[in-house]
This record gives structure tokens, sequence and C-alpha cells, in this order.
């Protein structure tokens, strides 16, 4: 068995839900954040029987809103004015360091019922101006690339992992076989209802309750599109997650509240690790940090972890994390990635431990995975992972 190092109190996940993913101005685009993840929210509430009120602290991943998106949320979701609320930045990480921090309050004794997660609308988010440095400077917008980074049309995600392509020699026709099954997955996992129960329909209608983007794709249009960086480039928007809007949310109790509901299935979190890399190998931040959970493994093997789901930036970033991490496809991804579903920058993290717990403990299967890991990198070199277990 995994143990976990240093938790004085365990943390467990007992419900876990995510609104579908839509691109930007696209299905979510009048939605603003809080209208965007309240419904969410109150869905996992719902789920595991714990009333509003007992709900201590919210803490929400964002990257774009501003502010404390998470007080927002934590009132349009009809929560107690007197619980805590917080919102925190580690750009794409953002969510699933949401979870990890209060599983460290609960950790610490310090609540026993947290609300964590992530939620992004970048269609409703608001626009940044640089302030001109003198009168003659016309204003310009600021996009999402780092502070002092030259503007660019190219994400510098995308820009990252195309360096990875690049020093790794994954070409162009492997990148777009690795999408074309990743769409796959998705759509076996689709015709196998496997997303029933994880998505919130946020309107009675069919187009809620699926990705907006998770269409099946056409593979000699997938030949045909130009790469982002031409003329030798090899990313293309058929190989690549695009931006969306989305929201992903999680309720995790101390062991004193999952005994008290009765001990229901759930995700325990059992080692969580965080490793920065040189901003030039940020495609590396995923293998990093999974590398240093391995060593916090206590002796048992990597083999034991039956399920990784990694927010790919792109499939060059994921057939790189395949290849050093030893994973097959039935490990990696199973039922399609973000290449498939779409990015929801902050929110992403937490998306990733949703379908943790539907593979993990929402599955009906008789084999479904006692332990699987979610890993996520970010803007800047930040790479995070963590393990849980199912109990």
């Amino acid at each position: 068995m995994f143990m976990s190092s240093g938790s004085v109190s365990p943390a467990y996940i007992v419900a876990a839900r995510r609104s579908a993913l839509g691109r930007i101005g696209g299905l979510h685009r009048n939605r603003r954040i809080e209208d965007l993840a309240a419904p969410v929210v109150g869905a996992a509430l719902e789920d595991c029987g714990i009333a509003p009120g007992r709900v201590d602290e919210v803490i929400i991943g964002n990257a774009s809103a501003g502010g404390n998106p998470a007080r927002l949320i934590a009132l349009t979701a009809g929560l107690p004015e007197a619980a805590a609320a917080s919102t925190i930045d580690r750009q794409c990480a953002s969510g699933l360091d949401a979870i990890l921090n209060a599983a460290r309050l609960i950790n610490l004794g310090e609540a026993s019922v947290i609300v964590a997660g992530g939620a992004e609308s970048l269609s409703t988010a608001p626009w940044r101006i640089a302030k001109p440095k003198s009168i003659y400077q016309t204003p310009h917008f600021i996009g999402l690339e780092p502070v002092n980074s030259e503007a660019s049309e190219v994400l510098p995600q995308l820009e990252a992992a195309e360096d990875m392509a690049r020093a790794l020699k994954i070409g162009r026709s492997q990148q777009d076989a690795y999408a074309i099954k990743s769409f796959l997955k998705a759509e076996q996992a689709r015709d196998a209802r496997r997303f029933v129960g994880e998505i919130v329909p946020l309107k009675a209608n069919a187009d809620e309750a699926r990705d907006q983007s998770a269409v099946d794709p056409d593979p000699d249009e997938m030949q045909q599109m130009l790469p982002f960086n031409q003329p030798d480039g090899t990313l293309t928007a058929g190989n690549t997650s695009a931006l969306h809007d989305g929201a992903a949310i999680v309720v995790m109790v101390s062991e004193a509240v999952w005994i008290e509901l009765g001990k229901p299935a759930a995700l325990k979190l059992v080692a969580g690790a965080t490793q920065g890399v040189s901003h030039d190998r940020e495609g590396w931040a995923p293998i990093a940090a999974v590398t240093k959970l391995y060593g916090r493994l206590n002796g048992h093997k990597p083999q034991d972890i039956g399920v990784f789901e990694v927010a790919e930036t792109s499939a060059a970033q994921a057939i790189a994390i395949g290849d050093a991490l030893g994973l097959d496809d039935s490990r990696l991804n199973p039922d399609g990635g973000a290449i498939v579903r779409g990015h929801p920058l902050g929110a992403s993290g937490a998306v990733l431990v949703v379908r943790l717990f539907t593979r993990m403990v929402r599955s009906k299967a008789a084999d479904k995975p006692r332990y699987g890991v979610a890993a996520q990198g970010a803007v800047g070199g930040m790479g995070l992972a963590a393990l849980f277990e199912g109990v």
C-alpha cells in the first residue's frame, strides 16, 4: 500500500463534477465565471449529501478573471457567507494546486469540508491592457504570454511543445496519428457512457452534456492543416489542445466526515509533488513532477499505478510523456485527453482529478484501477503531480 508522508489527517474526495468544456466564444460565451462554476459546485455537494452550510472553505484555481472569483462562486452557489474563499493562480496548474492546497488544510485539521477545483471563463474574462510608458506610446493588449516576453500569435506552451518535438524528433505524422487515436478513445468512452454522471449540463440540452471540441476529426483535413510555426513546424490546430471555458469541482473532506458519511467510495490523496524546470524545457515539466512523485512511493513500483490523466498541450508532449514514463495507451489518458476536450487553462488540472474520480470511483467496472496520477504542466516551467488511491 502506498503511504503518504507527514499527513496528520487523510483527505478524501467524495464527489467530483465538471461542466462540459466549450470553445472560447462558444458553448459558455455569455457565462461569467460564477455562473459557469456555481451549478457544478451545487451538483458536487448534492452528490455527496453535504449541505452548503457545512463548507468551511472554497479554493478555486483561475488564471484570467483577476480578483478573487472563488468568493463570487461560493456566494452564487449558496454557500454560507462565513465560508472562507481563496483563488490560486499557478496558470495551467491552478486547479490541481487548489486541490492539493485543500488537502493540506484538511491534513492540518484546519478544515473538515472544502470545495476545491478550477474555473475558467475566457469568453467573459476581462481584457488586459499594458499601460503606456510615455504619452507617445499607444496602449496594447497583453496576451497569455509571460511578462516581459514578446507577444506572439503562438501560445508559449505550444512554442515549448514545438521545441520538445524538435529535440525528441517527434514528427508531424506521428503527432497526427496520436491525435486521431485520442479522438477515437473519446468516442469509445462516449459510446460506453463513461462521461455520464461526470458532466453537469448547465441547460437541458445535449450540447451541454458533451465537450464542444470532442468531434471526430477528418484525417485528410488534419494532414492539410498548416503548422503554427511555418514553414518547418509540426504543431497544428489538429494535434494540439485549444483554450476552452470550463469548471471542475471536487468536494474534499476529513476522515471524520468521511466516516460520518458512511465511508462512501472516494479518492484518497496519497502524495503530491511540484517541480520547476528551466523555461526552455517547459514541455518536460509534467515528466519532472511525476519523476519527483515516484520518489515518494515508499518502495512500490510505478507499474502499480493503473491510470495517468495528463493535461497535454499537444500530441508531441503526450508522446514524450508516454515514452519517458513508459506508459502505454491503456494507462495514459484512456478516454482521450486535452487534445480532444480542450484546455480550460486554470481549470485543466481539476478536470484531471474529476476524470480520475470517474475512472476509479464512479465506474462500475470490476477492473477499475486502485491508484491514479494527475499531472499538469504550466507556463513558466512548472509541473505538478498528485497520486490518488481509490477507497
